[in-house]
C-alpha cells in the first residue's frame, strides 16, 4: 500500500481566510453603492411633512387656536402650536418648499384646501405635493397628482 501526501484534498485556513476578505470587501461596496438617492430622501421628507401637518391640526383642534405652517430660514414653523411639540427643520439639507396659498390648519374640522410642492436642490424637476381638499388628511402626491404608492 503506498500513501500520497499530493492526494489530500480540502480548502487551507489561508484560503477561507482570502475569500471572506473579498465577501467583506465587495459586501461593503454594495452597501456603499446602494445610498439614499435624492428622491426617496424627498418621499421620505414628504411624508414626514405630511404626519407633522396632521399632528399640528389636531393640535389646533384640541387647544381651538389657528395653527399656521410656514417656511422659515433654517427650515419651517407652526406658528401658534405649542412650543417645542413640533420639529422644525428638515431632515435633509436640500429641501425646497413653494406653499401654493397660506397654509392654516384650523382650528375647525374643515379647513380649506392647502398644497405644499417639495423639491430638492439636487433634482428641482421632481418635486412632490403635500395637499389636502381641507377634510381627509394630508397626502403626499406625485407631481402629475397621482398618489404615491399607487399605479
Amino acid at each position: 500500500m503506498q500513501t500520497s501526501a499530493a492526494g489530500s484534498k480540502g480548502f487551507t485556513l489561508l484560503e477561507l481566510l482570502v475569500v471572506v476578505a473579498i465577501m467583506a470587501i465587495a459586501s461593503a461596496g454594495v452597501g456603499f453603492a446602494l445610498r439614499d438617492s435624492s428622491q426617496t430622501r424627498l418621499e421620505r421628507e414628504a411624508q414626514r411633512l405630511a404626519a407633522l401637518l396632521e399632528s399640528a391640526r389636531a393640535q389646533s383642534r384640541m387647544t381651538a387656536n389657528p395653527v399656521h405652517w410656514r417656511v422659515t430660514d433654517t427650515g419651517f414653523e407652526f406658528a401658534g402650536a405649542t412650543t417645542g411639540s413640533l420639529p422644525s427643520f428638515w431632515l435633509g439639507v436640500d429641501v425646497q418648499t413653494t406653499v401654493l396659498g397660506s397654509v392654516v390648519l384650523g382650528p375647525e374640522p374643515i379647513i380649506g384646501p392647502q398644497r405644499i410642492r417639495l423639491s430638492t436642490l439636487s433634482q428641482p424637476m421632481s418635486s412632490l405635493i403635500v395637499a389636502t381638499d381641507g377634510v381627509r388628511p394630508f397626502t403626499v402626491r406625485s407631481d402629475d397628482g397621482l398618489r404615491m404608492g399607487q399605479p
